[in-house]
């Protein structure tokens, strides 16, 4: 691999991982194939409403939800074709099951 094709690669890596504290996206490498995941939690609806509770009001206070939410709207999502993705899904459930399913069929293809 050339060191262009690595630098660019590892600024996708950078970009993706930026605020991955608000977003909860993250990568995972597989153990069995070597492959590159990367993980974008959706939210789905209004998201919910956290913060500190006024005793006196019983009112929930604060905006710690509005920039932690620890997921992206669809239209927030990085997970694109135009962004250079391919093979995306949107997964109910846990995206570790995705992966070992996605990694079997590939091991199952490559095997033969």
């Amino acid at each position: 691999m050339s060191n262009n094709l690595k630098t660019t690669k590892m600024k996708r890596v950078k970009h993706f991982l930026t605020n991955r504290d608000e977003t909860g996206r993250f990568i995972v490498r597989s153990l069995k194939t070597g492959k590159l995941y990367f993980v974008e939690p959706i939210e789905k609806g209004k998201p919910l409403s956290w913060g500190d509770v006024d005793p006196a009001t019983k009112k929930t206070t604060g905006t710690y939800g509005e920039k932690y939410r620890g997921a992206v709207s669809e239209s927030e999502s990085m997970i694109t074709e135009l962004n250079g993705f391919s093979n995306i899904a949107t997964v109910l459930g846990s995206p570790f099951s995705e992966i070992e399913r996605r990694d079997e069929a590939y091991l199952k293809a490559t095997r033969g």
